[in-house]
């Protein structure tokens, strides 16, 4: 009877610990001093991508964001700069590619509130909930966010789309 109630007592603090990792919450403050949090984006789909001015795959899958974020009003995109010698180079670079989205200077910290980053690009979809919905590493285009998008209101368990961002 003890080792029933210690399993269920172990499943009930796995369960518990898998909800509360999937309440996701993160603060970004961009380069125009705005603070941008998961919550303040409810009812829209959230994509945050990291990204560096040195990564071609990067720069290729710039133009598909800025189309998307033009073109969807239920899409919100925060770009994250990641590896830069200066601010002033990424914000030239952003007026240059003439970047609509948000541009937050990432650091490490930052990236650790979604994830260990691994790899650039790497981005991050949140559904209208403000929950995980899925990640990516490395190129991403326009038309493979809108298929996941129009798929997935379709899904029944989240959690197995594409990749969880916190499936290692």
């Amino acid at each position: 009877m003890k080792r029933f109630f210690l399993c269920l007592l172990l499943l009930l603090s796995f369960v518990s610990s898998y909800g509360q990792a999937e309440e996701f919450q993160f603060r970004f403050e961009d380069s125009k001093g705005k603070i941008h949090q998961l919550s303040d984006y409810r009812g829209k789909w959230v994509l945050v991508n990291f990204w560096a001015t040195w990564c071609p795959p990067c720069l290729e899958e710039i133009p598909d964001l800025i189309s998307l974020y033009q073109d969807r009003k239920d899409v919100i995109i925060i770009g994250i700069a990641m590896d830069y010698a200066d601010t002033e180079t990424i914000v030239k670079f952003a007026d240059a590619m003439s970047i609509p989205y948000p541009i937050v200077f990432g650091t490490r910290e930052i990236a650790l509130q979604l994830d260990e980053l691994s790899m650039l690009p790497s981005t991050y979809l949140f559904d209208p909930a403000g929950k995980p919905a899925a990640r990516k590493i490395g190129l991403l285009n326009r038309e493979e966010i809108e298929k996941f998008i129009q798929s997935y209101s379709g899904r029944t368990d989240p959690a197995n789309a594409v990749d969880s961002p916190h499936a290692k």
